[in-house]
């Protein structure tokens, strides 16, 4: 089958990221499924919902293996589930009710409670005047009540004295302003009760207690017995898992009990997980339920499952085999709420320009420097067919218009620069959009404007990101602005990978400047932009998307000759960069720092009309001003060197998914293309007194979400 894997990916140690999968963690799964031989396709689900959606469509996957957390608010759980039955696919795992009812800690142990599942008494609060601090029996623990991986709770969540406790609430409050829960704290040991559906059918599919043993000299450290923040995400060595649990027959057999009650009466499909506290009188307290549980190696769900005579990749086996017989996959006229789809692979033509002759490190011999070398185009070709479609090789030569009016093709992933003149950019999406071609990337107008670096700047400050004060020269013998500053950068106004740009290209005064420029006009046969240099650090933001798009980690480009009192980010350095400079990818930032950064890249990326992908430049001054350098919009996609696939690397992004994510805006404009046809043949049809449609034709494909408009800056 093929399956999509829906992700959050941990790219920090922040607890903001604690509950989402680490790199290694979604490696394992998809080799896992791999071996069960389905086609996984990995989606990180970060970004605007527009993004995501656009993805699932590309793919169109037969089923969603689903671990997205989401990112904020109450429901965080419940979102992607909710799209995805939006969108007509079917996923692993509980539905959106359930994962919003149990991401709720208060709310689910009230209607447990109705089903005679025991937990500690307590209170939920999302103001401090709400607070009783005299029902409590202390001890009391107080925790987030919308948090999971022990977030917010350390050894200070437990108070002791009613004297302390307002005061840490409203410490607490402010940090976790959707609510807490105050219970009374349980003496005693941690119990987890697996949940596979699909296994053990005796016992409702409860797996075998597992138990939480913790290395005693590190509780030795520690006042309470609890399974925390710190042990769950930075001392987890500390944490090992025993089972069956050593615990007694009656005790046992109580927690399967409350668990099987549990998962039935909240609904829980497919795989889950319990957490008990069982006091020192062997009484067991229900603390809460994950419907949504870790699948990392090592996983209590894992070793419980082992009893059951299952491995690593029989767990996810039955967790899909579960997911399949629920949803009806292997019937598609059974299939619920699936309509069904267009079947067999997409034609992608895939346009490129061919670099056969290789550029001198100095850039005399630089005209095709901007083109994709034979290993580069197969990277690309081989990731457009891991993805599922069919290739079609279209060089971007003067006999292309001929070629692709006697080819049929569905889309066309671009990556061709064009042949010559400030629009060869827009050459080939030009003829595409001539011929109703829905293709990746920006329009000619976008590719058009930001090839041009003068007027792309006008229309960046014209959206308040400041820019390098610049003029330009046609003869180089123009009369100077008495107000330019020295020292300036000399470029072509229009070309990219650093064409042009040299340590030389920095001057310090009005003789240097001439003498650059008409040299630079002369070889380019073009304006020459002049612009302040602005001193500081370097870095460049990748973005996907369309109107939403998501921002990558910064990578800043750092120069490690301290001797260069003016570094340039240089044709020689993008060709020979491994002793000269390093990238810093995620780039060290402020928070502060970060977010205007990551700001004025939306912000490029919106004014210029950028769309699927575009890669955006900065200089940041000593004073943390930052300055657009320029934006490109058809960004190099060497693996392994180019800018932007080390970004997304770095955002958990390998290398055919971000090709996959550059396609996938063309996939959807396509089908919304298709449906527009068939709906106009409707029309026809209907208008010409045939007989009227009360329903959709098999082969119309699912509806899809529109993209959420920009969020204001303002």
């Amino acid at each position: 089958m093929r399956l999509a894997l829906t992700h959050n990916l941990r790219l920090t140690d922040s607890e903001d990221e604690a509950e989402f999968d680490t790199r290694e963690t979604v490696d394992a799964l998809v080799t896992a499924l791999e071996r069960l031989g389905h086609r996984v396709e990995r989606i990180e689900v970060s970004g605007p919902a527009s993004r995501t959606a656009a993805r699932l469509e590309a793919f169109s996957p037969d089923l969603i293996f689903n671990t997205a957390e989401g990112r904020r608010g109450r429901f965080r759980e419940a979102f992607y589930p909710a799209l995805f039955d939006e969108l007509g696919f079917p996923y692993t795992g509980s539905d959106a009710w359930v994962l919003a009812v149990t991401l709720d800690k208060a709310l689910t142990k009230l209607m447990l409670g109705e089903h005679g599942v025991i937990s500690p008494r307590g209170q939920f609060l999302e103001d401090i005047s709400q607070l009783k601090i005299d029902r409590f029996r202390y001890p009391v623990m107080v925790k987030p009540n919308f948090e999971g991986s022990s977030k917010g709770i350390t050894q200070d969540s437990v108070i002791e004295e009613k004297s302390k406790l307002r005061a840490y609430v409203e410490k607490q409050l402010a940090k976790f302003p959707s609510g807490l829960l105050i219970e009374e704290y349980i003496p005693g040991k941690d119990l987890t009760v697996a949940f596979l559906e699909r296994t053990c059918p005796e016992r409702g599919g409860v797996l075998t207690p597992v138990e939480y043993v913790f290395d005693e000299a590190e509780m030795n450290k520690r006042r309470y017995r609890i399974y925390d923040y710190d042990l769950k995400s930075v001392n987890y060595n500390a944490v090992s898992v025993r089972c069956p649990a050593q615990f007694p027959g009656h005790v046992l057999e109580r927690a399967q009990e409350m668990a099987r009650k549990a998962y039935k009466a909240l609904g829980c499909r497919d795989l889950g997980r319990i957490d008990f506290r069982v006091a020192e009188d062997g009484q067991v307290y229900f603390i809460e339920i994950n419907a949504l549980p870790s699948l990392e190696p090592g996983a209590g769900i894992y070793a419980a499952a082992a009893l059951e005579g299952l491995h690593t990749d029989g767990v996810l086996a039955k967790i899909v085999e579960s997911a399949v017989l629920r949803w009806g996959i292997n019937d598609t006229k059974k299939a619920k709420g699936r309509p069904p789809r267009k079947t067999g692979p997409l034609k992608v033509g895939f346009t490129f320009n061919v670099k056969r002759l290789k550029a001198e490190i100095d850039g005399t011999r630089d005209d095709e420097a901007e083109y994709d070398s034979p290993k580069t185009i197969q990277a690309v070709r081989e990731a457009i067919v891991a993805a599922g479609h069919e290739v079609i090789d279209l060089e971007a030569t003067p006999d292309l218009p001929t070629v692709l009016a006697s080819t049929q093709v569905d889309v066309v992933f671009n990556m061709a620069e064009g042949i010559k003149g400030r629009n060869r950019e827009s050459q080939v999406p030009a003829l595409l959009e001539l011929l109703d071609i829905p293709y990746s990337g920006s329009d000619p107008a976008a590719l058009s404007i930001a090839l041009d670096k003068a007027l792309a700047k006008k229309i960046v400050r014209s959206h308040g990101i400041l820019i390098p004060n610049f003029i330009q020269l046609v003869t180089g013998k123009e009369r100077l602005p008495k107000d330019l500053k020295y020292p300036v950068i000399v470029k072509p106004n229009a070309e990219g990978s650093s064409k042009g740009v040299h340590a030389t290209s920095v001057v310090e005064n009005e003789a240097e400047l001439r003498e650059t420029a008409s040299k630079m006009i002369d070889k380019y046969n073009q304006p020459a932009l002049v612009e302040e240099y602005i001193g500081g650090r370097e870095f460049t933001v990748g973005l996907l998307g369309e109107r939403r798009p998501k921002i990558l980690p910064p990578m800043e480009v750092v120069f490690l000759d301290q001797a260069q009192k003016r570094p340039v980010y240089s044709f020689e350095f993008k060709q020979d960069w491994s002793t000269k400079i390093r990238y810093d990818v995620p780039a060290q930032l402020e928070p502060a720092q970060l977010k205007a950064l990551e700001r004025a890249a939306r912000e490029c990326f919106i004014a210029l009309g950028c769309r699927d992908v575009a890669r955006v430049d900065f200089r940041m001054d000593e004073q943390g001003k930052i300055y657009f350098l320029e934006c490109n919009p058809l960004p190099g996609l060497t693996p392994g060197w180019s800018d932007l696939v080390l970004i997304a690397k770095a955002a958990g992004i390998e290398y055919n998914a971000l090709i996959s994510e550059i396609l996938s805006g063309a996939i959807r404009r396509y089908k919304e293309r298709e449906r527009e046809r068939r709906g106009e043949q409707r029309a026809e049809h209907n208008g010409n007194g045939g007989p009227k449609s009360t329903s959709l034709p098999l082969e119309e494909p699912r509806p899809v979400l529109p993209a959420l408009p920009p969020l204001s800056t303002n």
